[in-house]
């Protein structure tokens, strides 16, 4: 008894120094220290020392990347051909084509927009976008276009930048041309930007080449001032009066030889830029009974025609336009012409008070210019001098 007395006393006065540790319930070690770790060290000065712990990896919050779309060629069900900028489809075969992406929305040729039959349908998938056209045709030739969507609730979007797209030729043995429903398709040589003849040909093996046929004769094609692109046709880069009149191609595979459509080019000096109306009144004030006049010019190249329209306070009450026109070289610049249109108000009354605008317009756009004439009250008249009256 008095043994387990002392015991217990030399426990609690270990205790009280701080010697006595209670053991880690994760460890077996009988000295209180889980295993693979630093006992706690205490002295005079230093402070106990905590054990470190390897902290856990962290899980990816990041937004998984993005595959960029890309178009798939399905053959007979089972083979997949990745799809470059070209491909050729016979005549006849049907044409399956897969996008990536949920969802996609597809571009066709407009003749299968227009055309609106059960040839062709789209088919929407968990991960990708399916096109199928059956009973394929060489009228079918064109771009075909794959558009991912961008969602946002209930709203989608097309993503331009992410586009994919393909021109497919659908090989026809019997017509090198696609086919058109014109004889004679006019088209306007712009002297401001190219003008393509589309000599679209359903085999991208076929030879074409550009005529004339008054006078008939091969038209040179440098690479230069026209060129060819089996995808587009022939690209006059810089039309010039002398390329005006009716042309043709011909295309040439094998022993097939075949014409295209006609095609009146008509040559049209269109301006570079819309026109920049000045417009001045002969008096920004006038009073009533005075007649008025209201100029707005134009300088701009020549032969370009320019059209003007006017707007005026008295058209509210049905005052009549009375306008002059005229076009003369500009002055101190021969290579240009001043274009010009004259408002003759005549009687001047209190309606015609205000804004007049004037608006001119050539084949790239129209401008605008205003001013402000304010009425006056009429002048007083002048009384006779009596004296010259008694005589």
């Amino acid at each position: 008894m008095h043994g387990l007395k002392f015991n217990l006393s030399l426990f609690m006065l270990l205790c009280s120094k701080g010697t006595c540790q209670k053991p880690d319930k994760g460890s077996k070690d009988p000295e209180g220290t889980a295993k693979g770790k630093t006992k706690p060290v205490e002295g005079p000065g230093k402070k106990a020392k905590t054990p470190t712990t390897k902290p856990k990896a962290k899980t990816s919050t990041a937004a998984p990347q993005i595959t960029q779309p890309h178009l798939t060629q399905v053959i007979d069900k089972v083979k997949f051909l990745k799809v470059g900028d070209t491909l050729t489809v016979p005549a006849g075969e049907p044409l399956e084509l897969r996008c990536k992406g949920n969802p996609v929305q597809w571009g066709v040729p407009y003749y299968l927009e227009e055309e609106n039959d059960d040839r062709l349908k789209t088919i929407q998938r968990i991960r990708y976008g399916t096109l199928i056209l059956a009973n394929t045709t060489g009228a079918d030739t064109g771009e075909f276009t794959c558009y991912p969507m961008y969602c946002e609730d209930s709203e989608c979007r097309k993503e331009y930048d992410k586009a994919v797209q393909v021109f497919i030729f659908f090989s026809d043995p019997r017509e090198l041309f696609v086919p058109s429903s014109e004889y004679y398709e006019v088209i306007h040589l712009r002297t401001n930007r190219p003008t393509v003849l589309p000599c679209q040909v359903t085999s991208p093996l076929a030879q074409v080449t550009l005529h004339r046929e008054f006078p008939p004769g091969q038209v040179s094609v440098d690479g230069t001032e026209i060129s060819f692109d089996v995808k587009r046709g022939f690209t006059i880069h810089r039309p010039k009066e002398h390329h005006a009149g009716s042309l043709y191609c011909i295309a040439s595979l094998g022993r097939l030889r075949q014409s295209s459509v006609k095609y009146m080019l008509i040559y049209v000096n269109y301006p570079a830029a819309p026109p920049s109306p000045v417009i001045k009144a002969s008096s920004s004030s006038v009073h009533i009974g005075e007649n008025l006049q209201v100029t707005c010019s134009v300088a701009g190249e020549q032969g370009v025609l320019v059209d003007f329209t006017w707007e005026y306070p008295g058209q509210e009450i049905g005052r009549p336009l009375y306008t002059q026109r005229s076009v003369a070289p500009a002055p101190g610049n021969g290579a240009q012409q001043q274009s010009q249109a004259v408002l003759l108000v005549d009687e001047v009354r209190d309606v015609d008070q205000g804004t007049y605008t004037c608006t001119a317009q050539n084949l790239e756009g129209s401008r605008s210019a205003s001013t402000t004439v304010k009425v006056l009250p009429a002048r007083p008249v002048a009384k006779p001098n009596k004296l010259l009256s008694a005589i």
